[in-house]
C-alpha cells in the first residue's frame, strides 16, 4: 500500500542517540501520522495505513521497537476527523466507516513493544492511540483529553475500559464524561504517561528508551507483554459490541449535533438537537 497519511521509516540501532556507531543489533520502526494540517486527524485510510504499516513492523525480524507520533509540533494526533464524519460513519464501509478496533488491536498484539512519542496534542481517539500504546513518552507541551461526549461519540472499548486500569475509574470516568484537557504534568501525576520531557529533547528521550529495549531479550519482552494483554483480553468482546452500538448511534440525531457543532463552533443543543 502506497502511504499518503502516514510516514514509515525505520532506524537501525547502531544510529541511535548515543549509540556512537556501536550500538545494538536490531532497527527501530517510526511511523508518524502526517495529517499535520488537521492536527494530524485520522480519517478511514489512515487507520488502514496505520495498521498496514504496523504489520510491516510485526513481520520485519529486525525491528524490535515501534514509535508512533504525528508530524511538526502540535498535535500527535487528535482523533477521528469529524469533517469526514457522516451519519452512516467515516465513510460509505461497514460499520463507523474505518477499523479503529483493529487499530487498536494490531498496536496491543505486535510481539513488540511501542512507544508513543507525544508531541503535542493527544485528544479524542489520538489520546486513545497514546493509552493502547506499551508505552508514552511526552513533551511537557504535550495536552491530553477526550472529546468524545463533547462532539456525540465515545471510544466503547480500550479507550474506556482500559484507560481505567491506567489511571483508576475514578479518573478515567472524570476524564471522559467532562472532556476536559490535561498537561503533560498532569498525565504523569495519574500516571497516564511514563516520562514527561522538554519539547526539544523528546525526540532524543525517546531514542534513548528504544535503546534500552533494543539491548532486553526481545522474546522476554514478547512474553511479558501477552502476560500484560492478557488480563485485559476480554475488552475485545466489549469493544466488538460497543462498536456495533456506535454504529447505530451515529446515525441519531443527538450524535449528529455534536458533529455539527464541533465543525460549526459552537455549543452543542443535545437536549433539543432539532432547534440548533
Amino acid at each position: 500500500m502506497p502511504f499518503t497519511d502516514i510516514i514509515y521509516e525505520t532506524q537501525p540501532g547502531t544510529m541511535l542517540a548515543g549509540a556512537e556507531g556501536d550500538g545494538p543489533a536490531g532497527a527501530v520502526a517510526w511511523i508518524t501520522i502526517n495529517r499535520p494540517e488537521v492536527r494530524n486527524a485520522f480519517r478511514a485510510r489512515t487507520v488502514d495505513e496505520l495498521i498496514a504499516a504496523f504489520r510491516m513492523a510485526w513481520g520485519d525480524p529486525d525491528v524490535g521497537v515501534v514509535v508512533l507520533t504525528g508530524a511538526g509540533e502540535k498535535a500527535f494526533c487528535s482523533g477521528g476527523d469529524q469533517k469526514d464524519r457522516s451519519a452512516a460513519g467515516y465513510s460509505s464501509s461497514a460499520g463507523i466507516g474505518m477499523d479503529v478496533h483493529g487499530m487498536h488491536g494490531v498496536i496491543r498484539n505486535i510481539p513488540k513493544p511501542v512507544i508513543a512519542m507525544v508531541n503535542g496534542y493527544a485528544i479524542g481517539g489520538g489520546h486513545v492511540l497514546h493509552v493502547v500504546c506499551d508505552l508514552s513518552i511526552a513533551a511537557d507541551s504535550a495536552i491530553f483529553g477526550q472529546t468524545g461526549p463533547r462532539v456525540g461519540s465515545v471510544d466503547p472499548g480500550f479507550g474506556t475500559a482500559y484507560l481505567a486500569r491506567v489511571v483508576g475509574e475514578k479518573k478515567a470516568r472524570e476524564i471522559w464524561y467532562l472532556c476536559r484537557q490535561y498537561s503533560a504534568a498532569d498525565a504523569l501525576e495519574m500516571g497516564l504517561v511514563n516520562r514527561v520531557v522538554p519539547a526539544t529533547e523528546l525526540r532524543a528521550e525517546t531514542e534513548r528508551w528504544c535503546l534500552e529495549l533494543l539491548e532486553k531479550s526481545p522474546t522476554a519482552i514478547q512474553l511479558a507483554k501477552v502476560s500484560f494483554n492478557a488480563d485485559t483480553a476480554h475488552v475485545d468482546g466489549i469493544t466488538e459490541l460497543g462498536y456495533s452500538a456506535l454504529q447505530l448511534y451515529y446515525g441519531t440525531a443527538e450524535a449528529q449535533e455534536g458533529r455539527n457543532a464541533f465543525v460549526e463552533k459552537r455549543k452543542p443543543a443535545f437536549r433539543n438537537p432539532e432547534k440548533s
